[in-house]
């Protein structure tokens, strides 16, 4: 009766705070149609990333895409119907791309019912983030509101997991997941347990503890190497004989086997990134190194062997008490002296995905520990589109790639600056949120008590 009577109060906790929160759970904004006529910007200075910064510039964009761009001496000739869209004095960027995040799949962490992450079990292959994201989320437009219009939602593991399933690059507008979802399936996520189990990290526990802890270290890394060989069997035994049964998971590994989708292994320390290494070799795995925090020690290999990094995070604490302060702040420009592909991300546990408005205060807190300005914002633009595949239509303004940028009165990379417009696939999206209706709410609120004091 009393396990009954918790659940019981659980529940009514829970159905509570949902009626609390009430219209969190669902953004008003309307999704904008598709756009129905050409638009040319013009007059301001365009950031193109990839190239050099075009002053009082012009950019054509016709059915979501950049047709044309170039000076003031460009574009002498426009279609009929070009919508001109003057912004003299203002910045233009490429959209910016968070490439390591739980955004649409989480919105109040600590109610479950929002909270669409992890699934059960510790291999799950056949999971994709992209049917589970929540286009009615309001961390959504709170998050593009700072010029982040494009993300990597990935799945999350239990504390078991380790095949978390596969991850979606998403355009950060849209009435549903479909119309949202800019690469359906980008590359399967694999979780590395804790490998350092040395007792000076654990003073406090018993030996016997310790070495349970690296048994179950040994028997996640097993039971991750089995998954990979019975999916392997499994492709040899289908081409075979295309009778046998499917199987859902290893079915969803077909791609990552042959080569096709990256495995995007979370590895921080120096002996999980070795693992991930010859486990990638092992298997001829197209790997993609997320965390790195250890990465620097390791620049070498990666850069001969191709593997990128996604630096999850500048702004957060060393792996090691003995490491230097400012070695997170430092990681981007170690990556990129040493000639390492890399981007700059945040974390994706479900406590962070409503902070991801700040992906560009990571890229100048790099900039900030001896990453060039430039390296910075292509950090979160053109480098995480490189990395995730899709650099043929995200990363940088050039001809061709979808018309998805933001308009500032300053540098993105600094704290103070506005983002005053958005763009993405041509479309003007509004920047309201439910940041700003609060605001505007006890800004009415103060008004009216100013003037009943009066």
């Amino acid at each position: 009766m009393k396990r009954a009577a918790m659940k019981l109060t659980r529940r009514l906790a829970a159905a509570l705070v949902a009626a609390c929160l009430g219209t969190a759970w669902s953004t008003p904004n309307v999704p904008p149609p598709p756009q129905s006529q050409p638009i040319l910007i013009t007059g301001a200075t365009l950031h193109t990333v990839s190239g050099a910064n075009i002053a009082n510039g012009r950019m054509l964009i016709d059915k979501g895409r950049i047709v044309a761009i170039g000076d003031a001496a460009s574009l002498a000739t426009l279609p009929p119907n070009t919508q001109v869209v003057s912004l003299d004095g203002k910045h233009v960027y490429p959209g910016l791309i968070s490439a390591n995040t739980s955004l649409g799949l989480v919105e109040v962490q600590a109610v479950r019912a929002t909270d669409d992450t992890t699934e059960v079990g510790a291999i799950n292959p056949n999971v994709r983030a992209l049917v589970g994201v929540n286009a009615d989320s309001e961390i959504i437009p709170v998050t593009r509101a700072n010029g982040i219009l494009a993300a990597l939602t990935v799945p999350g593991a239990r504390n078991d997991g380790i095949i978390a399933g596969t991850s979606a690059l998403i355009q950060m507008d849209g009435w549903n997941w479909e119309e949202m979802g800019l690469i359906p399936e980008v590359g399967l996520r694999v979780v590395l347990p804790a490998m350092r189990h040395n007792a000076a990290l654990f003073p406090n526990l018993p030996p016997t503890a310790l070495d349970l802890m690296q048994k179950n270290t040994q028997q996640r890394l097993k039971a991750l190497e089995t998954a990979f060989e019975t999916a392997a069997a499994y492709v040899k035994a289908r081409a075979a004989d295309p009778a046998q049964p499917i199987d859902a998971r290893w079915e969803a590994m077909r791609a990552v086997l042959a080569g096709a989708r990256p495995v995007f292994i979370d590895a921080e320390d120096i002996a999980q990134i070795r693992y991930a290494l010859g486990f990638a070799l092992r298997f001829h795995l197209k790997l993609v190194i997320v965390g790195g925090q250890d990465a620097w020690r390791v620049a070498e290999l990666l850069r001969e062997r191709n593997v990128p990094v996604v630096i999850d995070g500048v702004n957060r604490l060393p792996l090691r008490r003995g490491d230097d302060i400012d070695a997170p702040f430092r990681l981007a420009a170690r990556l990129s002296a040493a000639g390492v592909r890399y981007c700059i991300a945040r974390g994706s546990s479900a406590f962070e995905a409503d902070t991801e408005r700040n992906l560009p205060y990571e890229a100048a807190a790099a900039a900030a520990y001896g990453l060039p300005r430039d390296e910075a914002l292509k950090a979160i633009t053109l480098y995480p589109a490189q990395i995730l595949g899709a650099a043929d239509r995200l990363g940088s303004l050039e001809t061709g790639k979808l018309a998805s940028f933001f308009v500032t009165n300053g540098d993105p990379l600094e704290i103070a600056t506005q983002v005053e417009r958005i763009f993405i696939q041509g479309r003007d999206v509004p920047l309201g949120d439910r940041h700003t209706a609060l605001q505007k709410k006890y800004e009415q609120k103060y008004q009216q008590l100013k003037m009943g004091s009066r």
